[in-house]
């Protein structure tokens, strides 16, 4: 008895010296959109243990919402609640001129509304050496004490399906990172769709986050038996990794062919295949071709 009146002082005691902003995601949880809670508790929740790294992607044969402003695909995770403060960094990635906006709606393990993060929550990221166009986010989340699981919802709204995303050309974004003069090339603008591509990365300590999930005082109101998923299912099979659904613009081949021309006449041939392989992962049909070439020179 004493020890739980410990842990229970210890959390207040957390939660009164947090700065007011820490909890603007879980105030936001009422501006979230409404989801009935039989379509929350239909949907098939993935267990994820952390430290885990889990690939999902969105077609048209996953499993959808479209009720008031949500609309498309969803994906649903189950978390453990018992192994402290949970750091969770979401990845949409672009695919072409697509990519899917994401929602995170929060849900305790009554299967209450948490915790609410819109899709302004995941700025888009620029494209680097090893990582692509795409929109992400980190949350850190604190689940209250007696728990045993949380939940994540992932979804897009009407109104994120009516915009679009300003990208980096992919040729910039690689001039920048090596050092070399930055090409006056266009960027490109992804729509966002009802699909995509998310990358998960869950990890688990013992510091407090910033959102506390769940209720420290029980609810005066009889609360609905703890929902509890996953202990039998397999967790998803991991997607294949994201190819490029378009070829790459013309100004980005003729970018990527010059540097690497000039590398190999550098004699810097290391830095020539860098070239090829990053031409490559964006959709370049050329680079191969002008390196076999270039060589043979």
């Amino acid at each position: 008895m004493r020890r739980n009146l410990l842990s229970l002082c210890l959390s207040l005691s957390l939660m009164a010296a947090a700065p007011a902003g820490v909890y603007a995601a879980q105030n936001d949880a009422n501006t979230a959109p409404a989801i009935a809670s039989q379509t929350l508790r239909n949907l098939s929740w993935t267990p994820l243990v952390p430290p885990v790294t889990q690939d999902v992607t969105l077609g048209t044969a996953s499993r959808e919402i479209n009720q008031g402003d949500i609309q498309g695909a969803v994906a649903a995770f189950a978390l453990p609640a018992d192994r402290g403060s949970l750091e969770i960094t979401l990845t949409s990635i672009a695919a072409g001129k697509t990519v899917y906006a994401p929602n995170v709606l929060v849900l305790d393990e009554q299967m209450r509304p948490a915790a609410f993060y819109p899709s302004s929550y995941f700025p888009y990221q620029q494209p680097g050496i090893v990582s692509s166009d795409r929109l992400e986010g980190t949350l850190k989340l604190t689940p209250a004490l007696g728990q045993k699981q949380i939940f994540l919802l992932v979804y897009t709204t009407r109104q994120d399906l009516a915009g679009s995303t300003q990208m980096v050309n992919p040729a910039k974004a690689y001039a920048a990172g090596v050092g070399n003069a930055v090409p006056d090339i266009p960027d490109p603008v992804a729509r966002h769709t009802p699909t995509g591509t998310l990358s998960l990365k869950v990890t688990a300590e013992q510091k407090t986050g910033n959102v506390m999930i769940g209720q420290i005082f029980p609810s005066s109101a009889p609360a609905a038996a703890p929902v509890v998923v996953g202990s039998t299912a397999p967790a998803a099979a991991p997607a294949a990794p994201v190819k490029p659904d378009a070829p790459m613009l013309d100004d980005s081949e003729s970018y990527f062919n010059d540097a690497i021309k000039k590398a190999v006449k550098a004699g810097n041939v290391d830095k020539a295949l860098k070239l090829l392989d990053e031409a490559e992962r964006l959709g370049s049909k050329t680079a191969r071709q002008t390196f076999i070439d270039s060589v043979k020179r």
